[in-house]
């Protein structure tokens, strides 16, 4: 019974205050402004977060949470270089490297014990051609260990064999992208393509994977569904081998019969990637600078190699990212709170302009709970239109940051469900001083008040 009574109560208090907004619209509207772009903000924000975590996990795919990069320098020279006969004739004797080779990914393999994978990578930029056309592509020499190493999946075909890599069969694995561009509607599995000089049968097709070009620029990821594979013993015998190229230059340019010249070597690495995946993400650190004073004293102490650690990098992008987001957060809370005190000023505003209202419904037995109830149902009512046009808003907003931006946002039901929870709270909050305020009110001096 008391139950049934409340209901009454409630639902008499939440049609009076439906009526009142109804026929104030314009101020109620200007009223819930603030909750509306605060609860849009706030979903627009949480959707931007959502989304930079999603393309975090997303590169974490790519490169690997336990893997290093190894990648080689090269020796070139500088344009504007203008160096003395000093640091010249210093040039001239300084340590001969041979260079990241296959030799280093096997003793790195042999000697450190927490090593998981070694996956090497030769990469050259080359043509494909198909109907009489040229189309530009990289070639990647690869072992087996690189699809583990990038978590990479085929959609159709198979890995390459231990025949095929012995033999240095002309295989190859090619990129989604490839196939759409080379064959058009159809199957390129178990079909040739001409890659350079060489013809190449095609034995599996990667998944695709979406990469972003914020990815492939902080990261130095490469898009794999624009490439071709294929194995490194079949890149060093039927395409090239830099490090016999390189120390056959190197040999006959330092001939001692010759004056002594600058020799630069260009890209004398027989690898260009060296992938290391560690057993444990924590022994990470520590294994790069093992790897790095073993490869200086295999180098003849020359740093032509550079040493990164993805994971660490993609941190860092996080910490960035996290700190974006409290900002964002910040505003958006900031935009709640003043559409709080909007919703706290009108109904203190409400309250002296119907002051002989309260005092005509106090006077016919209405209570002080009634009061407040009347009050609070109206600013509730409030920050409930509100927040729903602040989700509808906010929704649209995310949508138009994706398209126009470029940032991936992903929506969610718990960030919408967030923000109306906040929205009602803060209408709840913000009217209770207000209802308070009308309750208090004697209904002799409301009535006596013109």
């Amino acid at each position: 019974m008391i139950n049934k009574i409340l209901f009454e109560k409630l639902k008499s208090n939440f049609n009076e205050a439906f009526w009142f907004i109804k026929t104030n619209k314009i101020r109620t509207f200007l009223t819930a402004l603030g909750i509306i772009f605060g609860v849009a903000s706030v979903i627009t924000m949480l959707a931007i977060g959502n989304g930079a975590e999603k393309e975090i996990l997303s590169q974490l795919e790519l490169v690997g949470v336990n893997n290093i990069v190894i990648s080689a320098i090269p020796d070139e020279k500088k344009e504007d270089e203008n160096e003395t006969e000093e640091e010249n004739q210093k040039n001239e004797t300084k340590r001969f490297s041979k260079g990241l080779d296959l030799l280093d990914a096997a003793s790195i393999k042999k000697r450190i014990s927490n090593v998981r994978l070694v996956s090497p990578e030769i990469i050259l930029s080359t043509y494909v051609i198909n109907n009489g056309k040229q189309n530009p592509v990289k070639l990647i020499g690869v072992s087996p260990a690189f699809f583990k190493t990038s978590n990479l999946e085929l959609r159709n075909g198979k890995y390459f064999s231990k025949h095929q890599l012995n033999k240095a069969l002309p295989i190859c694995i090619i990129g989604e992208k490839v196939e759409k561009k080379l064959f058009t509607g159809e199957s390129g599995l178990g079909k040739f393509i001409k890659v350079k000089d060489v013809w190449l049968q095609i034995i599996g097709i990667i998944e695709e994977k979406f990469i972003s070009d914020k990815a492939q620029e902080n990261l130095g990821i490469r898009d794999v569904n624009e490439d071709i594979y294929i194995p490194t013993s079949t890149f060093l015998v039927r395409y090239r081998d830099r490090k016999i190229i390189a120390d056959n230059i190197y040999a006959s340019r330092t001939n001692p019969n010759e004056p002594k010249v600058k020799t630069y070597r260009g890209n004398y690495h027989q690898i260009d990637k060296l992938t290391v995946q560690v057993s444990n993400s924590n022994e990470l650190k520590a294994t790069a600078e093992v790897l790095s004073k073993m490869l200086k004293r295999r180098h003849n102490d020359v740093l032509d190699f550079e040493i990164t650690i993805p994971i660490q990098l993609l941190k860092q992008q996080q910490k960035t990212k996290q700190i974006f987001n409290i900002v964002l957060s910040i505003i958006a809370g900031i935009s709640l709170l003043i559409g709080g005190i909007g919703i706290m000023n009108i109904m203190l505003a409400s309250v002296l302009e119907r002051t002989k209202e309260i005092g005509i419904i106090r006077a016919i037995g209405a209570t002080e709970e009634d009061v407040v109830l009347q009050f609070l149902s109206e600013s509730i009512l409030i920050s409930v239109g509100g927040g729903v046009l602040g989700i509808i808003l906010g929704i649209i907003g995310a949508y138009v940051i994706e398209i126009f931006s470029g940032i991936e946002t992903v929506l969610s039901w718990s960030s919408i469900l967030v923000s109306f929870f906040i929205a009602v709270l803060v209408g709840l909050f913000f009217g209770i001083f207000p209802a308070k305020s009308a309750a208090r009110k004697r209904p002799i001096e409301a009535l006596r008040t013109e």
